[in-house]
């Protein structure tokens, strides 16, 4: 490869301003800045399991996911993100009904606005869509839609936000659901060793309503406790690696597979991930 035309121009003169008496910080400062980034980012993963609020959504199996997000500089944002899935179709096979259903799809817009330095709100709503054939046996749609206001925060080397999500649609095929909720408390921090974070996370799941009609509560079956503790990795270029370990106070029955094993147990999860 050859040496570009502007830097042999830019020695060029850096040799006659030295030989004025001019210093090479002078030069320096004249340096065309750096291009803004791209608005438009990617990013493809490749999961252990995928576990959503600390509950498996591929039957403790590895999954892939992936998505894009378009951030405009006013702060409003739009992007979408996928994951293979498969608790749909293993709900429907155990109830005695074939269904193919193994993506999820996420729908999001939103805006963000820095009203103190290191403190950035963030509003949006959120679409989870599940393309199905066949009847699911649920009497309720699994596809959800949420409501969500977060505050992001930065001190230094530690990141993090609170987020509030509250669900306008039944949720995720339960009955009479409206109104389930779920608070995120995230944190991280930047060791700023070896490209290493640690990571940090606890979240409440509340499931309204009643399970089917009854007078038993979807809160005093379904809602739980989540948690993870783990590391993230940056390689560079775009590539990392997060390792943690999490798990539920999920009730005994309330999220299981066919073979009766907890979705939502403790476990170690590992997430290779590259952004575009």
């Amino acid at each position: 490869m050859g040496i570009p035309r502007n830097t042999i121009v830019s020695a060029l003169v850096m040799g006659l301003l030295s030989g004025m008496g001019l210093s090479a910080t002078a030069v320096a400062q004249t340096a065309a800045p750096a291009p803004d980034p791209s608005p438009l980012t990617a990013n493809v993963s490749l999961t252990s399991d995928y576990r959503f609020r600390g509950i498996s959504q591929s039957n403790l199996q590895p999954a892939i996911q992936g998505g894009f997000d378009y951030a405009h500089p006013s702060g409003f944002y739009v992007g979408n993100w996928n994951s293979s899935i498969s608790w749909i179709s293993d709900a429907a096979s155990a109830a005695g009904k074939s269904v193919s259903a193994p993506i999820e799809m996420n729908f999001y817009a939103g805006y963000k606005y820095e009203w103190s330095k290191g403190f950035t709100a963030d509003v949006g709503v959120l679409q989870y869509y599940y393309p199905t054939s066949g009847a699911t046996g649920f009497t309720t749609t699994p596809n959800t839609t949420e409501l969500y206001a977060a505050q992001n925060f930065t001190f230094d080397s530690v990141t993090g936000y609170l987020k509030f999500s509250y669900g306008a649609t039944t949720f995720f095929g339960f009955s009479n659901s409206a109104g389930s909720n779920y608070t995120d408390l995230t944190v991280n921090y930047d060791t700023g060793v070896w490209g290493l974070t640690l990571n940090a996370h606890a979240g409440y799941q509340y499931v309204a309503g009643t399970a089917g009609g009854s007078s038993i509560t979807n809160d005093s079956l379904y809602s739980y406790t989540d948690w993870k503790l783990g590391a993230t990795k940056d390689f560079g270029s775009g590539l990392s690696l997060a390792i943690a370990y999490i798990g539920t106070n999920a009730k005994k029955g309330a999220y299981i597979n066919s073979q009766g094993k907890a979705l939502g147990g403790d476990t170690v999860l590992a997430t290779l991930t590259k952004t575009f």
